[in-house]
């Protein structure tokens, strides 16, 4: 599950090393829109599944897979890559507060909808396409990082105050890899969630985009959480 300001071909490359190993993967649209109904999209996309799942996420996309994998009984571990794994009653933001900010906080804008829907989103965050690079993906080529920041997803402003339910790491092994040199989530932030849900911790060396420049490392944890679920 992507998070904020990417999309589903993030996960291509690991994708890939995982087909090679004969796992079946899906990689759905995080809609980013707030996350009660993202949580619920995954959810359904989820019961869709027969047998055992687990379930991936890279930031805002590991506090869905918190919520959406609540109560159900095929999910048989939970993957964060960098991402937030959110306890009852906690938003993006708080985690996001409650650490050294990261250099994130001062590269994003927030932009108003070109048309709105009641009850829908009131703005899109966005960062600043001449900081994406050393913000987000500092550890990826030149020509790659202009491409992410140019073709940057936006996240609703109201997907990251959205207050987590119970969240399945409780009840779910997990594992948690932590970007030693993440701009965007704090690595000490990211070493709490993984300690505070008993997670089997992965330490890679990379940005925020570790999906992308670490692929085989991120691809043998989701393996080794794989071969312990069955």
């Amino acid at each position: 599950m992507h998070g904020a300001f990417t999309d589903a071909s993030s996960w291509a490359e690991v994708i890939t090393l995982l087909h090679a190993d004969g796992l079946t993967v899906r990689a759905p649209a995080n809609p980013l829109r707030g996350l009660a109904q993202d949580a619920a999209y995954i959810r359904s996309t989820v019961s869709d599944i027969d047998g055992p799942v687990v379930l991936v996420g890279h930031d805002y996309g590991g506090a869905v897979i918190t919520q959406a994998a609540a109560d159900a009984d095929d999910i048989v571990a939970l993957c964060y890559v960098a991402a937030f794994g959110l306890d009852a009653g906690e938003c993006v933001l708080d985690i996001m507060n409650r650490f050294a900010p990261a250099p994130v906080t001062d590269a994003t804008f927030t932009a108003a909808l070109p048309t709105r829907t009641p009850g829908g989103a009131d703005g899109e965050l966005y960062i600043r396409e001449d900081l994406f690079p050393q913000i987000y993906a500092a550890d990826l080529p030149p020509g790659v990082k202009e491409v992410l920041s140019v073709a940057q997803r936006p996240i609703a402003c109201n997907a990251l105050t959205g207050r987590s339910g119970p969240p399945a790491w409780a009840s779910t092994p997990s594992w948690y890899a932590i970007a030693t040199a993440d701009r965007m989530l704090n690595p000490t932030a990211q070493r709490f969630m993984a300690l505070r849900m008993a997670a089997t911790e992965h330490v890679l060396d990379g940005s925020h985009a570790v999906v992308l420049s670490q692929p085989g490392a991120v691809a043998a944890m989701i393996r080794e959480a794989a071969e312990q679920g069955q």
